[in-house]
């Protein structure tokens, strides 16, 4: 029983890291000053940011730490990295040290990795410790990735609501401390046993109260917003007491024979699961199809030639559009869900490509958009409520990533392929897109833009491992995970060059002066920017759809299999 409960304890000390630890996210908070500060353009600035993005394609450093290191000392190797790259950062912003531009660059850099790091140890946590329920972890863990920069902003208007400087020392602290207290849980972690099915059944259920006081938290950061430095710190001290209440799960745990006799058997799981493909789930699922396969070339070897000569004949009936479709959606299609892919094999399939552009188009070009929301909000004359667009991103993409999960609860009434949800997830950013080319300054249209982004690819952040494992084979997540998001420091220095290049063309000197920083006001500055990225957001979008269309037959395959696997 002391093991069970020291597990969910893990699992809270994986949220602790995960909602201090996503500092990447309010850059745009403090971008500016450091913009005047550095005396660059915008396109120097952006590659600040891509350096910072870059540092998350250094996955697989953090994987061979792991090998080589106790987890606990790969957490405080990154919460050192973040220290030094943030810490070294803040003494340039407010002058205490000089230091070249090539320098910041590679504190950036130093920055983006120990995020890297800090994620691997939570994915490797949550792994570890909830087998059967890791879908179920790691989309609540991830959620809170979202909520860092609205956490940073309460914390920076509870110590020094004037600075924007404040934001990097926040960021090269609050890790620090929170791998200290995240420590103790993650030394004591319980051994790892095999759990029968009920128990893993009532671990899923566990996982309801959590999500709800997530949503609560998520709300609470919403729309609550200090009026002074004092009201700050009471909204910050309440946001920390959200966060630590999930610590009364082992008190769940204790009472679970309660809940079991009482309510649990109301419930009738029995024949119902949360997770739309699980490991044993897609073994069974290759077993099955192995078989069935064996079937049909037995029922083909004895067709008759009658029937063979019937169907050519239907294939020739075909018109030339339906044969380009088709050839388009059948071409490399997958075999089955779960089949493992190698680095060789992966980069060779059509379907990862399709799934890369998504992403590529989809989730990245929304962290661009937050990466230059201090600039958009400047340049549209509303630099005051900078803080409160960062804060309307970091919600909304907090509730996608929380969403993202809902495939799973819903499966036993609902079931639709996860790439299907990935399509639906990409619809809102286009819309966005338009919205904000079209409204100009209209302070109303920025934030329901901004918050239909955030929820865009805070869904496809969190919804990535698990489409990764299902499309890829669960076994090399890790390694084919890592490829895909080297899109983001890509889409970073693309998206971020373009938008930069535009805004320092309609953007003139502060000062008047030859080599001064460039600020560009108005519509003018991002209206073709937006206009481009809501094109490539489009493209993302078909990309998706073409992907749910050629992986669909395979989840409602494996779906057919997992609910009759008696048939076989």
């Amino acid at each position: 029983m002391g093991g069970q409960s020291r597990k969910w304890m893990i699992l809270v000390a994986t949220i602790w890291i995960q909602a201090f630890t996503g500092t990447n996210f309010d850059f745009s908070a403090y971008s500016s000053e450091m913009k005047m500060k550095l005396g660059v353009p915008q396109v120097q600035l952006n590659y600040l940011a891509t350096a910072s993005d870059l540092g998350k394609a250094l996955g697989w450093s953090s994987g061979l730490a792991l090998n080589n290191l106790p987890l606990w000392t790969v957490m405080f190797a990154a919460a050192i990295m973040g220290l030094v790259g943030y810490g070294a950062q803040w003494l340039v912003i407010n002058g205490t040290v000089a230091a070249p531009y090539f320098a910041v660059l590679l504190l950036c850099l130093l920055a983006g990795c120990s995020i890297c790091w800090f994620n691997t140890v939570c994915f490797v946590l949550c792994v570890k410790n909830f087998p059967s329920n890791r879908p179920l972890a790691v989309s609540l863990m991830v959620s809170f990735n979202g909520l860092s920069a609205a956490l940073y902003n309460l914390a920076a208007k509870s110590f020094s609501p004037s600075s924007a400087s404040v934001y990097l020392l926040l960021n090269a602290l609050l890790p620090l401390v929170t791998s200290m207290v995240a420590l103790i849980p993650i030394l004591r972690q319980p051994p790892v046993v095999t759990l029968p099915p009920d128990a893993v059944k009532r671990d899923q259920v566990t996982f309801l109260p959590l999500n709800c006081l997530a949503v609560i938290t998520g709300l609470y950061l919403l729309f609550l917003h200090p009026s002074n430095m004092s009201m700050a710190c009471l909204l910050f001290a309440g946001a920390i007491v959200l966060l630590v209440l999930p610590l009364g799960i082992p008190g769940i745990i204790y009472a679970r024979e309660w809940f079991n006799n009482a309510i649990y058997t109301s419930l009738h799981l029995n024949d119902s699961g949360f997770t739309l493909v699980d490991a044993e789930d897609l073994e069974l699922h290759k077993q099955l199809l192995s078989r069935e396969n064996s079937a049909v070339n037995c029922m083909i070897s004895s067709h008759d030639v009658d029937g063979s000569m019937n169907e050519v004949s239907r294939q020739n009936t075909r018109t030339a559009e339906g044969r380009s479709c088709g050839i388009i959606i059948r071409k490399d299609q997958l075999a089955m869900l779960g089949e493992e892919h190698e680095a060789k094999m992966l980069i060779r399939r059509l379907d990862f490509w399709l799934y890369f552009v998504a992403y590529f188009c989809g989730g990245t070009i929304g962290l661009v958009y937050s990466n230059n929301l201090g600039q958009i909000a400047q340049s549209l004359g509303h630099s005051s409520l900078n803080s409160r667009l960062i804060t309307i991103y970091s919600s909304f993409s907090f509730f996608g990533r929380l969403l993202s999960a809902a495939p799973d609860f819903i499966r036993p009434k609902a079931y639709f392929a996860r790439t299907g949800w990935l399509t639906v997830a990409l619809l809102p950013t286009p819309i966005a897109f338009v919205l904000l080319a079209v409204a100009g300054n209209d302070i109303m249209a920025v934030q329901v833009g901004t918050a239909l982004i955030g929820f865009s690819s805070g869904f496809i952040f969190a919804a990535a491992v698990s489409i990764t494992s299902e499309l890829f084979g669960p076994n090399s997540v890790g390694v084919n995970h890592n490829i895909l998001i080297t899109n983001i420091p890509i889409g970073s220095l693309v998206y971020g060059f373009l938008a930069a290049i535009v805004y320092d063309m309609n953007g003139t000197s502060a000062s008047g002066l030859l080599g001064d920083p460039i600020v560009c006001m108005g519509k003018k500055c991002y209206f073709y920017t937006f206009v481009w990225w809501g094109c490539i957001s489009v493209l993302g979008l078909a990309s998706s759809l073409l992907l749910f269309l050629r992986t669909r037959p395979l989840y409602l395959e494996f779906e057919r299999n997992r609910i009759s696997p008696t048939l076989y």
